[in-house]
């Protein structure tokens, strides 16, 4: 256990740091290699890693594929640009839009290409708006926590919503009718709480006109257009491929490379560069610490979290989804939320019903967010910051995330008993 412990706390640490700019999945395949060499874990615990991520991991690659392309084409900025236009410069009505248009690309978009996609563009509208440090933090902020807690409706919008689906067979159909409450409550309630956290940095009136015409960011109309039809087709095809039987990542990555072919033809992006700028280090990030993870698996955490999770169980429903998703939150927010995904999943594979499993994804979407290492999308988003000129430091980012994470966290929890 001693070693596991050791291994996995010293790899994340390295992930976190990343000391002279090694890759996180260089770092993540190298803490592997050492739980092999070590005999942590042996060559059938990789293979049995390789068949709960690859389909998660591939799903994740085309989903950020896909949103690379429509950023490209100016899908993305449009949105922006028209949101802030609907607020007539009214500063709260154009926060509380801000922070849906995060939780709608969130959901259909991951949270990762919510994150990365979306801070870049709403910072740079934003410095066009002429808004002070303090303003233009607290819209980040409250875009950064939304990316997170919205990313809870489809199996597709967090990789830990794919690995826990495919570890429990649970169907696409199914798994959104079970989470539209939880999902609408975790919208309103952020929003809500943001405000109330945020409001003394959120202007009363904003000059909108600063800002240009949304169709001047088009980089073709037609193709933005067509980009709408070509989302609602393949948001049916998952509900068709969910009956029958097929992977996520087949519509996630197959409908990124068709978009990215029919973009490339319409002569709006640069195929080569989409297909080289792909974080392509997510897939050996995954593999890399999850096999890490398996090493404490193997050492027997999984068996004191089985028996907490036993005796949450038997406290009733209400105890047991409430006490699994904080669990599952602090882990992640200690132990980042991609290994406490997989560590929670096995021990609830022997213990746990349908809402526990449900609590442990909703506590693991949101739990992150009371650390700035807590989830993958949150490190990548302080980094993209950061390269940006906004730096925000470890105590301001946990100060913030430790009083907004567990109010909505609670709420989520509690609409998920209903």
């Amino acid at each position: 256990m001693f070693a596991s412990i050791s291994l996995f706390l010293i790899t994340l640490i390295f992930i976190i740091i990343r000391p002279k700019g090694l890759k996180i999945g260089t770092i993540a395949v190298t803490g592997a290699l050492v739980a092999f060499v070590a005999g942590l874990v042996n060559i059938n615990d990789i293979k049995e890693v390789i068949s709960i991520v690859w389909d998660a991991t591939l799903a994740f690659i085309g989903i950020i594929i896909l949103s690379m392309v429509l950023d490209e084409i100016g899908f993305f900025e449009w949105c922006a640009l028209k949101m802030a236009k609907l607020s007539n410069g009214n500063g709260v009505l154009m926060f509380v839009y801000s922070v849906l248009l995060g939780a709608l690309v969130s959901a259909l978009f991951a949270n990762d290409g919510a994150a990365l996609i979306l801070t870049p563009i709403l910072l740079a509208k934003m410095k066009v708006l002429r808004l002070n440090a303090k303003t233009i933090l607290a819209f980040l902020l409250a875009g950064g926590f939304i990316s997170d807690s919205a990313s809870l409706p489809f199996v597709f919008s967090n990789l830990t919503n794919i690995v826990t689906v495919n570890y429990f067979d649970i169907g696409f159909a199914t798994y959104l009718k079970d989470m539209a409450l939880p999902f609408i409550a975790s919208v309103f309630v952020s929003t809500l709480v943001l405000y109330l956290v945020l409001r003394k940095d959120i202007p009363k009136r904003v000059d909108v006109t600063l800002l240009g015409d949304p169709k001047s960011v088009l980089k073709s109309e037609s193709l933005f257009r067509l980009s709408w039809v070509f989302l609602f087709i393949l948001l049916g095809a998952y509900f068709i491929g969910d009956s029958f039987g097929l992977p996520i990542s087949l519509f996630a990555l197959g409908g990124a490379f068709v978009f990215l072919i029919i973009s490339v033809k319409f002569k709006a992006v640069n195929g080569k560069k989409i297909i080289k700028n792909a974080p392509w280090q997510v897939v050996w990030f995954s593999l890399g610490l999850y096999v890490v993870v398996y090493g404490l698996k193997n050492a027997g955490l999984t068996i004191y979290i089985e028996e907490i999770l036993r005796i949450l169980k038997d406290s009733g429903d209400f105890s047991a989804v409430l006490g699994t998703g904080f669990l599952s939150a602090f882990l992640s927010a200690v132990m980042n939320n991609m290994p406490t995904v997989m560590v929670m999943d096995i021990a609830l594979k022997n213990v746990g019903n349908d809402m526990m499993v449900y609590a442990n994804i909703i506590g693991c979407n949101l739990g992150p967010k009371m650390t700035p290492f807590g989830s993958l999308a949150t490190l990548l988003w302080l980094h993209t910051l950061e390269k940006k000129g906004v730096k925000i430091g470890f105590w301001e980012y946990s100060k913030f995330g430790m009083i907004v994470t567990p109010v909505v966290l609670f709420f989520v929890l509690l609409s998920l008993t209903l």
